[in-house]
């Protein structure tokens, strides 16, 4: 295999590991823009200039993205199974355990740590989820 296809896939990896992380920590609703945005990202001019259309280089970047983008659900998911705080509820609005001592959450006593999808002042139809 040539490095040149190992270092697309490995960059394809990157910025889909990237695109879900920003997804999943987005503050409100998902909007069109953000879809015209990440589409933007992972097929527009730059990565068309670096990785040619039809190329082997393009398709390992692909490859690269996908791996990228299922593999931080994946760790997710496995982190989650994993711990005795976290159930499937996390994935659905943020849902977890409240710490018990001599636990605290972040922020001090009381305080709830951040979650995904939690309300972060967006007013998202999340608003104030696991609270």
């Amino acid at each position: 295999m040539d490095i040149k296809i190992v270092g697309a896939a490995a960059f394809g990896a990157l910025i889909g590991w990237y695109v879900y992380f920003i997804n999943r920590h987005r503050p409100d609703q998902v909007q069109f823009g953000d879809l015209v945005t990440i589409i933007g990202v992972l097929g527009g001019g730059a990565i068309l200039a670096l990785f040619p259309a039809g190329s082997d280089l393009f398709g390992g970047y692909g490859i690269g993205l996908a791996i990228g983008f299922f593999g931080y659900f994946l760790v997710l998911l496995v982190l989650v199974g994993l711990s005795p705080n976290f159930n499937v509820d996390f994935f659905l609005d943020g849902r977890r355990k409240k710490p018990v001592d001599p636990w605290v959450a972040a922020g001090g006593p009381g305080a709830d740590s951040p979650a995904a999808m939690a309300d972060r002042g967006g007013g998202g139809r999340d608003a104030g989820a696991g609270r």
